[in-house]
Order: C-alpha cells, then structure tokens, then sequence
C-alpha cells in the first residue's frame, strides 16, 4: 500500500488523502467514494476521481471502526479486474488468520 502512495503526485495523493478523511469522518460515505464490492468477503473500495484518471483503493472492516487498507490501483478498464479483488480478499483471509494467533 505504502509502495502504491508513494508512486502518485501530489495532487491524487492528496485526493486519496481526502477520500480517506470522508470514510474516517462519515457515518455514511456517499457510494461516489466508498462502496462494498458485491460479491466478495466484505472487500470495499475508496474510489478516487481525479480528471480522467480513476484510483481504487480496497480495504475491509476490522469490527466497527477499523479500515484496513490492503493495496491500490490506477484503474485503466471500465470492470474492476477479478485477479485484484481477489488480491485484497487474500489479504484479508491472512490478516485474519494472523489478528486471531495473538
């Protein structure tokens, strides 16, 4: 994830920056920008507009309050690509596994 950030500009860096304070301060996120991704294991994506360039970011809830961010994209098809959402779902299953071997 740390990899994905440092390889933006500024500008969509600070976009993403925004996106993410709208899901830290919102009770409701407006779909334009945070939605679960149908058909997967609580996968959901922040979805950042900057000119023609779309950015998605996927994460999943910890309990209640904490995101999980797992990695980013620069979008370049119309349909999320299968092989990334089932990126952020392998994620998922490990950070699970290793959250409850504590």
């Amino acid at each position: 994830m740390r990899e994905f950030l440092e390889s933006l500009s500024g500008k969509v860096a600070q976009k993403i920056a925004w996106v993410l304070s709208l899901v830290e301060d919102l009770d409701v996120v407006p779909t334009t920008y945070f939605k679960k991704l149908v058909g997967t294991e609580e996968i959901w994506e922040c979805r950042i507009q900057l000119g023609s360039n779309a950015y998605r970011i996927f994460g999943f809830f910890d309990g209640n309050n904490l995101v999980v961010l797992t990695h980013g994209l620069i979008k370049k098809t119309q349909k999320t690509p299968q092989r990334e959402i089932e990126k952020a779902e392998t994620y998922r299953r490990d950070y699970l596994k290793r959250r409850t071997k504590r």
